[in-house]
């Protein structure tokens, strides 16, 4: 496996593109702390978006999971250039004439997949809690490390959507045709959910239903945490409003997203399997 792994870093690595992608995408994770740094000062208004709480543990886990999950686009465009390249540079057929088989091809894949998603998960733990140390209003053990739930979730989601982006571009073969399909899924998914709620279920109804598909699924394991940030519930407490929301990762949801991990997966291999390389 680490010889498998160590043949895709060297590509990656050797491609100046993908290189540029990659120190973008954790430049980008790391600039959260910048939000540390709004202030407005307005006359007798001051306000200091560190101060209403959103690194506060354990909910600093829950809004820079959500927030940096956005960022996942950046190593999308590596992973579908990845096989694109593959393609057109034909060191896939290459790699398998060296000896690799089709089912090790994948899996050198699939762990480029991994990889990505692991050290991006850990690289938000470090500097969320590093933020959360030096903002958070609670130091406490128990506190710090509650609602860790989130970071799994943020881990099994970026696995979730690689592998549906390896699986895009190993079926159409060009990044840019790959990530045009993969705006035109959420499309999709976005016009069955309308069609959904308009003709056959109510809003919770449909929202079950949208949560098995792959994109909906994903999106559903880290819920918007805004109205969850005391601010935002006190104001609403104020107007009369009472915000009522499960902001909880679910183990079905988990299960769903491995599900769609694995059918990604799998379908990579038989497509490669049966082309005529």
């Amino acid at each position: 496996m680490i010889r498998l792994l160590q043949i895709e870093f060297i590509k990656l690595w050797n491609n100046r593109s993908s290189k540029v992608l990659v120190i973008s995408y954790f430049v980008l994770l790391t600039s959260i702390a910048l939000i540390a740094a709004i202030k407005f000062d307005i006359g007798p208004i001051k306000f200091h978006l560190a101060e209403i709480g959103i690194f506060n543990f354990p909910y600093i886990w829950h809004f820079n999971t959500f927030v940096t999950a956005f960022f996942k686009l950046f190593l999308a465009i590596v992973i579908v250039s990845m096989m694109a390249n593959e393609y057109s540079n034909k060191t896939i057929k290459q790699n398998l004439i060296d000896g690799l088989s089709k089912k090790e091809f994948i899996l050198s894949k699939f762990l480029t997949v991994v990889s990505f998603a692991f050290i991006s998960t850990v690289f938000v733990f470090v500097v969320s809690l590093i933020l959360g140390l030096v903002y958070s209003d609670f130091d406490e053990l128990s506190i710090i490390f509650s609602d860790l739930e989130f970071i799994i979730a943020f881990f099994v989601k970026l696995m979730g959507f690689f592998s549906f982006c390896l699986f895009l571009g190993i079926l159409v073969k060009r990044s840019a045709f790959a990530l045009g399909f993969l705006v035109l899924w959420q499309i999709i998914e976005g016009i069955i959910t309308g069609l959904v709620r308009w003709k056959l279920f109510d809003g919770p109804m449909t929202e079950t239903v949208m949560g098995f598909f792959p994109l909906q699924s994903m999106f559903n394991l880290i819920k918007e945490p805004i109205t969850r940030l005391e601010a935002v519930q006190t104001v609403a407490d104020q107007v009369g409003e009472k915000i009522e929301l499960n902001y909880h990762v679910h183990w079905y949801e988990i299960l769903i997203v491995l599900a769609w991990t694995a059918i990604f997966i799998y379908s990579s291999y038989a497509l490669l399997k049966k082309r005529d390389l």
